[in-house]
């Protein structure tokens, strides 16, 4: 059994082409039938804002399958702590002996999520889409558009957050960590006006998006609704988009977006299966599409598969 710190997974596992591949690999196997994935297991600890998710899943033919451990604890900034933390347990998918420990502290949860959002964006944004709006300014702010990069020529973003001065840190960050042009928008509306692609990235607890917000043609990808009591997206969004899509049916009707609207009556699709596709789910450039992501135990099988890969090669 090898144990591996966060130094030496981050130093293997980035934002890249390579590791986009892995997960929408997973995503790909889970639109075929060939995964195993139980309901998470979600626990609160409501007096301290935190929360604790333990996800799983093995994908069909697969050497090892992943248990990831997730505690987020929101007021941690305050005291100086990242939000985000964990672990992710290897096992042998033949024997069922530990293969590895990847003390990740969350890193590759916060690179599968991103790269989530970039298959989504993949399979339904326009392909022209350079300009993105992104509602919240923490760390996931800041990887979705990087990881949009790998599937769209960004060129440029908005962003509006609850905070005027985070909203104006991150700008900075981004310019000079990405070199991309941001502005800072005093209301989603206004970030969201000349958007291509929408990306909410908030805990939120009511809606942070409406659907008089969105132009016409633009992809929205809404990755903060993972527990019942968290929304970011009115329901009428849900309702209006011309394409709708889960990572998970089950998933989004226990804690996800279409948790908050349980009489929605019409078709929504899984990111699994148009992967399998193969294809855009857009038929014109002027839809609305809406992909609601709340994490996937594939995406960490997919993703710990890919780091140990690596980090054995070393």
């Amino acid at each position: 059994m090898q144990i591996y710190n966060r130094a030496q997974i981050a130093e293997k596992v980035r934002l890249d082409h390579a590791a986009l591949e892995a997960v929408e690999a997973g995503f790909a196997a889970l639109g075929r039938g060939e995964v195993e994935m139980p309901p998470i297991l979600s626990m609160n600890i409501a007096e301290n804002n935190g929360e604790v998710d333990v996800k799983t899943a093995h994908i069909h033919g697969w050497p090892r399958f992943a248990i990831k451990i997730s505690p987020g604890f929101f007021d941690n900034p305050a005291l100086g702590l990242p939000s985000l933390n964990g672990l992710m347990l290897l096992f042998s998918a033949k024997t069922g002996l530990v293969d590895a420990v990847l003390f990740d502290e969350g890193y590759l949860t916060d690179i599968r999520t991103a790269l989530a959002g970039a298959v989504a964006a993949k399979y339904l944004a326009r392909e022209a889409a350079t300009t993105v709006a992104v509602i919240g300014a923490g760390l996931q702010a800041e990887l979705q558009v990087a990881a949009l990069r790998l599937v769209r020529d960004i060129q440029a973003v908005h962003v509006h957050a609850r905070d005027p001065l985070k909203a104006q840190q991150y700008a900075a960050q981004m310019q000079a960590r990405h070199g991309l042009p941001v502005t800072v928008h005093a209301s989603a509306a206004a970030a969201c006006a000349a958007a291509d692609i929408v990306v909410t990235t908030t805990p939120a607890r009511e809606p942070v998006l409406h659907w008089h917000d969105l132009p016409r043609g633009v992809h929205v990808t809404a990755m903060g609704s993972d527990n019942p009591h968290k929304q970011e997206l009115e329901p009428a969004i849900l309702a209006g988009a011309d394409v709708l899509v889960v990572d998970r049916l089950s998933q989004s009707r226990a804690l996800g977006e279409l948790h908050h609207a349980p009489d929605l009556a019409r078709e929504v699709l899984e990111l699994g299966a148009l992967v399998v596709s193969g294809r855009s789910a857009r038929s014109r450039d002027d839809q609305i599409t809406v992909c609601d992501l709340t994490g996937t135990g594939v995406q960490d099988t997919a993703i710990a598969n890919y780091a140990a890969r690596l980090l054995e090669g070393a």
